[in-house]
C-alpha cells in the first residue's frame, strides 16, 4: 500500500509540503510503516514503525492518513488502499 498527500503552500514562493505513507513486508512476516515528509524539492525525513501483523499496520497507516488530512493535507495518490473516509 502506498499513499501520497500534499498540502498547498502558504505563499507563491514556497514549495508544497508532502507526506508519503507506505507499507512494506519484512522478512519475518511483519510489516513496516514508512512515513516520509518534507517539502517538494527540499529536505525530507523518514520514520519507520514495525508491526507484527497486516491489520495493525493498516490501522496505523489509516490513523496517520487521518491526522494529516486534519492538518490540511489532501490525498493525491493512493495505491492498494481505499479512498479516505
Amino acid at each position: 500500500m502506498r499513499m501520497l498527500l500534499q498540502q498547498r503552500p502558504d505563499g507563491p514562493e514556497e514549495a508544497p509540503r508532502f507526506v508519503q505513507l507506505f507499507l512494506q513486508p519484512d522478512l519475518l512476516g511483519g510489516f513496516t510503516l514508512v512515513r516520509e515528509s518534507g517539502q517538494i524539492g527540499g529536505r525530507s525525513s523518514v520514520r519507520r514503525e514495525q508491526f507484527l501483523d497486516h491489520a495493525s499496520a493498516v490501522a496505523a497507516m489509516e490513523r496517520a492518513r487521518d491526522q494529516q488530512i486534519k492538518r490540511g493535507f489532501q490525498v493525491m495518490f493512493a495505491q492498494g488502499a481505499s479512498a479516505p473516509r
